[in-house]
Protein backbone atom coordinates (compact mmCIF):
# COMPACT_ATOMS: atom_id res chain seq x y z
CA UNK A 1 0.00 0.00 0.00
CA UNK A 2 1.30 3.46 -0.89
CA UNK A 3 1.99 5.72 2.05
CA UNK A 4 1.05 8.73 -0.08
CA UNK A 5 -2.45 7.46 -0.84
CA UNK A 6 -4.85 10.31 -0.14
CA UNK A 7 -2.11 12.57 1.21
CA UNK A 8 -2.13 16.24 0.21
CA UNK A 9 1.37 17.35 -0.76
CA UNK A 10 2.38 20.94 -1.45
CA UNK A 11 5.10 21.55 -4.03
CA UNK A 12 7.17 24.73 -3.67
CA UNK A 13 9.14 24.17 -6.88
CA UNK A 14 8.75 25.92 -10.21
CA UNK A 15 11.07 23.85 -12.37
CA UNK A 16 10.17 20.17 -12.69
CA UNK A 17 6.97 20.66 -10.70
CA UNK A 18 5.06 18.66 -13.32
CA UNK A 19 7.38 15.68 -12.87
CA UNK A 20 6.98 15.86 -9.10
CA UNK A 21 3.19 16.11 -9.46
CA UNK A 22 3.19 12.99 -11.62
CA UNK A 23 5.24 11.01 -9.10
CA UNK A 24 2.92 11.97 -6.25
CA UNK A 25 -0.21 11.23 -8.30
CA UNK A 26 1.14 7.83 -9.38
CA UNK A 27 1.57 6.95 -5.70
CA UNK A 28 -2.01 7.95 -4.90
CA UNK A 29 -1.24 11.37 -3.47
CA UNK A 30 -2.83 14.74 -4.24
CA UNK A 31 -0.29 17.37 -5.35
CA UNK A 32 -0.79 21.13 -5.00
CA UNK A 33 1.72 23.50 -6.61
CA UNK A 34 2.76 26.77 -4.95
CA UNK A 35 5.71 28.04 -7.05
CA UNK A 36 8.06 29.87 -4.67
CA UNK A 37 11.29 29.88 -6.68
CA UNK A 38 10.60 33.13 -8.48
CA UNK A 39 11.34 33.85 -12.12
CA UNK A 40 14.89 33.14 -13.21
CA UNK A 41 16.51 35.94 -15.20
CA UNK A 42 19.61 35.20 -17.25
CA UNK A 43 21.84 38.21 -17.90
CA UNK A 44 23.30 37.43 -21.32
CA UNK A 45 25.16 40.72 -21.59
CA UNK A 46 26.83 40.25 -18.21
CA UNK A 47 27.65 36.60 -19.02
CA UNK A 48 29.49 37.62 -22.20
CA UNK A 49 31.42 40.27 -20.27
CA UNK A 50 32.38 37.70 -17.61
CA UNK A 51 33.68 35.31 -20.27
CA UNK A 52 35.78 38.04 -21.92
CA UNK A 53 37.22 39.11 -18.58
CA UNK A 54 37.98 35.52 -17.67
CA UNK A 55 39.89 34.95 -20.91
CA UNK A 56 41.90 38.17 -20.63
CA UNK A 57 42.77 38.01 -16.92
CA UNK A 58 44.73 35.62 -14.75
CA UNK A 59 43.05 33.80 -11.87
CA UNK A 60 44.49 31.52 -9.23
CA UNK A 61 41.28 29.54 -8.87
CA UNK A 62 37.80 29.22 -10.38
CA UNK A 63 34.78 28.48 -8.20
CA UNK A 64 31.54 27.34 -9.86
CA UNK A 65 28.60 27.18 -7.48
CA UNK A 66 25.62 26.19 -9.67
CA UNK A 67 24.95 24.15 -12.77
CA UNK A 68 22.82 26.93 -14.23
CA UNK A 69 25.64 29.42 -13.79
CA UNK A 70 28.29 27.17 -15.30
CA UNK A 71 26.08 26.35 -18.29
CA UNK A 72 25.15 30.01 -18.79
CA UNK A 73 28.81 31.02 -18.91
CA UNK A 74 29.50 28.18 -21.33
CA UNK A 75 26.62 29.28 -23.58
CA UNK A 76 27.93 32.85 -23.53
CA UNK A 77 31.34 31.59 -24.65
CA UNK A 78 29.68 29.77 -27.57
CA UNK A 79 27.84 32.93 -28.63
CA UNK A 80 31.12 34.86 -28.47
CA UNK A 81 32.75 32.07 -30.51
CA UNK A 82 35.42 31.57 -27.89
CA UNK A 83 34.09 28.34 -26.38
CA UNK A 84 37.24 26.44 -27.38
CA UNK A 85 39.48 28.92 -25.57
CA UNK A 86 37.08 29.09 -22.65
CA UNK A 87 37.04 25.33 -22.06
CA UNK A 88 40.78 25.01 -22.67
CA UNK A 89 41.53 27.62 -20.02
CA UNK A 90 39.14 25.96 -17.56
CA UNK A 91 40.92 22.67 -18.19
CA UNK A 92 44.16 24.18 -16.90
CA UNK A 93 42.63 25.96 -13.91
CA UNK A 94 42.27 24.90 -10.30
CA UNK A 95 38.51 24.26 -10.29
CA UNK A 96 36.40 24.13 -7.14
CA UNK A 97 32.70 23.29 -7.44
CA UNK A 98 29.57 22.39 -5.52
CA UNK A 99 26.41 20.64 -6.67
CA UNK A 100 25.63 17.65 -8.88
CA UNK A 101 24.38 19.85 -11.74
CA UNK A 102 27.69 21.71 -11.81
CA UNK A 103 29.57 18.42 -11.89
CA UNK A 104 27.32 17.19 -14.72
CA UNK A 105 28.23 20.27 -16.80
CA UNK A 106 31.93 19.70 -16.19
CA UNK A 107 31.68 16.04 -17.17
CA UNK A 108 29.81 16.94 -20.36
CA UNK A 109 32.75 19.15 -21.30
CA UNK A 110 35.50 16.72 -20.20
CA UNK A 111 36.52 18.93 -17.29
CA UNK A 112 37.57 17.66 -13.89
CA UNK A 113 37.47 19.68 -10.65
CA UNK A 114 40.27 19.71 -8.09
CA UNK A 115 37.89 20.42 -5.21
CA UNK A 116 34.30 19.19 -4.79
CA UNK A 117 32.00 19.99 -1.89
CA UNK A 118 31.57 16.64 -0.18
CA UNK A 119 28.02 17.36 0.97
CA UNK A 120 26.92 19.92 -1.63
CA UNK A 121 27.19 22.88 0.72
CA UNK A 122 29.20 26.04 0.23
CA UNK A 123 30.47 25.73 3.80
CA UNK A 124 32.19 22.43 2.97
CA UNK A 125 33.66 23.88 -0.22
CA UNK A 126 34.97 26.98 1.57
CA UNK A 127 36.69 24.77 4.15
CA UNK A 128 38.76 23.27 1.33
CA UNK A 129 39.92 26.64 -0.06
CA UNK A 130 43.28 27.46 1.56
CA UNK A 131 44.14 30.72 3.27
CA UNK A 132 46.66 32.77 1.25
CA UNK A 133 48.98 35.69 1.84
CA UNK A 134 47.07 38.88 1.02
CA UNK A 135 50.20 40.50 -0.36
CA UNK A 136 50.34 37.90 -3.16
CA UNK A 137 47.19 39.36 -4.80
CA UNK A 138 45.66 35.97 -5.53
CA UNK A 139 42.33 36.32 -7.34
CA UNK A 140 39.38 33.96 -7.61
CA UNK A 141 36.83 33.87 -10.43
CA UNK A 142 33.62 33.24 -8.50
CA UNK A 143 30.46 32.22 -10.33
CA UNK A 144 27.50 32.77 -8.08
CA UNK A 145 24.08 34.43 -8.06
CA UNK A 146 22.27 36.89 -5.83
CA UNK A 147 21.41 34.29 -3.17
CA UNK A 148 24.85 33.78 -1.56
CA UNK A 149 27.01 36.38 -3.22
CA UNK A 150 27.87 38.67 -0.29
CA UNK A 151 28.44 35.77 2.11
CA UNK A 152 30.81 33.99 -0.28
CA UNK A 153 32.76 37.10 -1.19
CA UNK A 154 33.23 38.00 2.48
CA UNK A 155 34.47 34.51 3.38
CA UNK A 156 36.90 34.39 0.45
CA UNK A 157 38.23 37.85 1.22
CA UNK A 158 38.80 36.74 4.81
CA UNK A 159 40.98 33.96 3.39
CA UNK A 160 43.09 36.57 1.61
CA UNK A 161 41.71 36.50 -1.95
CA UNK A 162 40.57 39.21 -4.29
CA UNK A 163 37.25 38.11 -5.79
CA UNK A 164 35.97 38.59 -9.33
CA UNK A 165 32.19 38.28 -9.24
CA UNK A 166 30.52 36.51 -12.15
CA UNK A 167 26.74 36.78 -11.75
CA UNK A 168 25.11 35.31 -14.86
CA UNK A 169 21.58 35.13 -13.42
CA UNK A 170 19.29 35.98 -10.54
CA UNK A 171 15.87 35.03 -9.20
CA UNK A 172 13.07 37.54 -8.86
CA UNK A 173 10.76 37.31 -5.82
CA UNK A 174 7.74 35.02 -6.26
CA UNK A 175 4.15 36.23 -6.34
CA UNK A 176 3.35 37.31 -2.74
CA UNK A 177 -0.20 35.98 -3.15
CA UNK A 178 1.21 32.50 -3.80
CA UNK A 179 3.54 32.78 -0.81
CA UNK A 180 0.68 33.71 1.52
CA UNK A 181 -1.54 31.00 0.06
CA UNK A 182 1.03 28.31 0.86
CA UNK A 183 1.67 29.80 4.32
CA UNK A 184 -2.08 29.68 5.02
CA UNK A 185 -2.34 26.06 3.85
CA UNK A 186 0.57 25.13 6.13
CA UNK A 187 -0.60 27.11 9.16
CA UNK A 188 -4.10 25.63 8.90
CA UNK A 189 -2.71 22.10 8.32
CA UNK A 190 -4.53 21.80 5.02
CA UNK A 191 -1.52 19.88 3.67
CA UNK A 192 0.11 16.70 4.94
CA UNK A 193 3.54 17.62 3.61
CA UNK A 194 5.39 20.26 1.60
CA UNK A 195 8.38 19.50 -0.63
CA UNK A 196 11.14 22.05 -1.23
CA UNK A 197 13.73 21.66 -3.98
CA UNK A 198 15.95 24.67 -3.20
CA UNK A 199 16.87 26.89 -0.29
CA UNK A 200 15.61 29.87 -2.30
CA UNK A 201 12.07 28.50 -1.93
CA UNK A 202 12.54 28.21 1.83
CA UNK A 203 13.93 31.74 2.03
CA UNK A 204 11.03 33.15 0.00
CA UNK A 205 8.44 31.47 2.22
CA UNK A 206 9.96 32.77 5.43
CA UNK A 207 11.02 36.20 4.20
CA UNK A 208 7.66 37.11 2.72
CA UNK A 209 5.05 35.32 4.77
CA UNK A 210 3.23 37.11 7.58
CA UNK A 211 2.46 33.85 9.38
CA UNK A 212 5.98 32.73 10.32
CA UNK A 213 5.26 31.51 13.84
CA UNK A 214 2.17 29.59 12.73
CA UNK A 215 4.08 28.05 9.81
CA UNK A 216 6.91 26.80 12.03
CA UNK A 217 4.44 25.48 14.58
CA UNK A 218 2.53 23.58 11.87
CA UNK A 219 5.73 22.07 10.46
CA UNK A 220 6.68 20.91 13.96
CA UNK A 221 3.41 19.14 14.66
CA UNK A 222 1.06 18.73 11.70
CA UNK A 223 2.77 19.18 8.31
CA UNK A 224 5.87 17.26 7.24
CA UNK A 225 8.68 19.33 5.68
CA UNK A 226 10.57 17.59 2.86
CA UNK A 227 13.86 18.70 1.26
CA UNK A 228 15.55 17.43 -1.89
CA UNK A 229 18.99 17.56 -0.28
CA UNK A 230 21.21 18.72 2.56
CA UNK A 231 21.42 22.39 1.52
CA UNK A 232 17.64 22.76 1.36
CA UNK A 233 17.20 20.78 4.58
CA UNK A 234 19.66 23.04 6.38
CA UNK A 235 17.70 26.10 5.23
CA UNK A 236 14.60 24.60 6.90
CA UNK A 237 16.52 23.72 10.08
CA UNK A 238 17.83 27.30 10.21
CA UNK A 239 14.20 28.49 10.37
CA UNK A 240 13.51 26.37 13.45
CA UNK A 241 12.04 23.28 11.75
CA UNK A 242 13.57 20.21 13.39
CA UNK A 243 11.79 17.43 11.50
CA UNK A 244 12.83 17.42 7.84
CA UNK A 245 12.75 14.42 5.51
CA UNK A 246 15.47 14.19 2.86
CA UNK A 247 16.73 11.38 0.62
CA UNK A 248 20.28 9.98 0.80
CA UNK A 249 20.90 11.22 -2.75
CA UNK A 250 19.57 14.68 -3.73
CA UNK A 251 17.15 13.52 -6.43
CA UNK A 252 13.50 14.43 -7.00
CA UNK A 253 12.32 10.83 -7.36
CA UNK A 254 14.24 9.67 -4.30
CA UNK A 255 12.70 12.52 -2.31
CA UNK A 256 9.13 11.44 -3.10
CA UNK A 257 9.93 7.77 -2.43
CA UNK A 258 11.40 8.77 0.93
CA UNK A 259 8.20 10.69 1.76
CA UNK A 260 6.10 7.69 0.71
CA UNK A 261 8.12 5.42 3.04
CA UNK A 262 7.73 7.93 5.87
CA UNK A 263 3.93 7.84 5.63
CA UNK A 264 3.98 4.04 5.32
CA UNK A 265 5.93 3.80 8.58
CA UNK A 266 3.51 6.21 10.24
CA UNK A 267 0.57 4.02 9.20
CA UNK A 268 2.27 0.84 10.43
CA UNK A 269 3.06 2.42 13.81
CA UNK A 270 -0.51 3.54 14.46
Amino acid sequence: MSGLKGKKVGIAANRRSEAIQKLITNMGGKPFVFPLQGEQLLDEKASRAHVKDYLHQSFNRVILTTGIGARTQGDAAIKERVDGKFLQKLENESLAIRGSKTLDWLKANDLFPDVISADGTMENLLCQIPVVDRTKNQEIFLQTYNEDEEFLVRKLEEKGYRVYRANPYKFLPPDPVVVEDLALHIADAQLDAVVFTSKTQVKNLFHQSKRLENVVEAFQHHVQAVAVGKVTAQALHDRGISSVIQPERPKMGAMIVKLDHYFQEQWLNQ
